[in-house]
């Protein structure tokens, strides 16, 4: 039982027959399919179907020669709506089927960001044709929850946000410098460091941690694409599951300015969304590559 399918709208799943029905449902009625010949005597098929508009079901399946299916995994998605990154992507495959993990740097986030790829099928097409050696492709993130909390924001005036803004656009460009070796921009950066880290031990003392820490972004747990995130809530809309008749919404975060659209069952949500909030929780990150 795949633990994100209550994230898309299936909380009352159960059983594994229950499961085949579902998968049953994808195969006969799919959005989308692909097909690539493997050339030994099978066809990889891949079928995705959207049961909100913004999320759905992906399943990866094998036709042999005599044309039975087998499947292989399935795995409930989220669609990103618009562009997250267009840094460098380095794609590997999973050891234990043909899914792919994708990972890029992005000076935003300050760390590398792994992520699940969505479109396996494309990507081992252009893998094929060594296309996607270290690209610079525009990537859409989104996400899948089974928990989250509104909070509500920290109070800033707009000349706060443009000094704000200012302030994390000058730290990149220190970043990527110091990725380059400038010995200055790194002692800058380590400077930058201490003093925070010196007035945030101060005021922590008498003030609540949300209220200094703006939004974050960290791993959690032990799987690779797995993080724990708090981010700026800039767009949201409750969709309504097409077969359970389940609600999920459907938000469009900013964390460290990086866009991701995320996707949470109505029931796994405490608090009241609205635009300029912030919502946190744990989070498994997802990513369709564009080639």
């Amino acid at each position: 039982m795949h633990r994100y399918l209550r994230a898309v709208g299936f909380s009352n799943i159960e059983t594994k027959k229950q499961v085949r029905d579902l998968m049953n449902d994808v195969i006969i009625n799919p959005n989308r399919k692909e097909f690539i010949e493997t050339g030994r005597d099978s066809i990889l098929v891949e079928y995705s179907k959207n049961y909100c508009p913004t999320c759905g079901i992906t399943l990866r399946g094998e036709y042999d020669d005599t044309n039975n299916l087998t499947l292989d995994f399935y795995y409930p998605f989220a669609q990103g709506d618009e562009v997250s990154t267009t840094e460098e992507v380095s794609v590997e495959r999973h050891a234990d089927k043909e899914s792919f993990a994708g990972m890029c740097e992005d000076y935003r986030m300050g760390a590398t960001l792994i992520y699940y790829v969505q479109n396996g099928m494309t990507v081992m097409k252009n893998m094929k044709n060594g296309e996607l050696e270290k690209a610079k492709v525009p990537t859409y993130l989104s996400a899948l929850s089974c928990g989250g909390t509104i909070m509500l924001p920290i109070q800033k005036d707009p000349k706060q946000k443009e000094l704000l803004r200012k302030a994390s656009a000058d730290r990149n460009k220190r970043i990527m410098a110091a990725k380059n070796g400038d010995e200055e921009a790194i002692e800058q950066l380590t400077l930058e460091d201490i003093d925070t880290y010196s007035a945030v031990s101060k005021r922590i003392l008498k003030d609540d941690v949300f209220s200094l820490v703006d939004s974050y972004f960290m791993p959690n747990g032990v799987e690779c694409d797995h993080y724990s995130i708090l981010a700026e809530i800039m767009d949201f809309r409750l969709e309504t599951n097409s077969l359970s008749s389940e609600r999920v919404y459907a938000f469009n975060l900013s964390c460290n300015g990086i866009a991701i659209t995320l996707c949470i069952n109505e029931k796994d949500l405490l608090g009241e969304p609205e635009i300029g909030r912030r919502f946190r929780g744990n989070i498994w990150l997802q990513g369709e590559i564009r080639v």
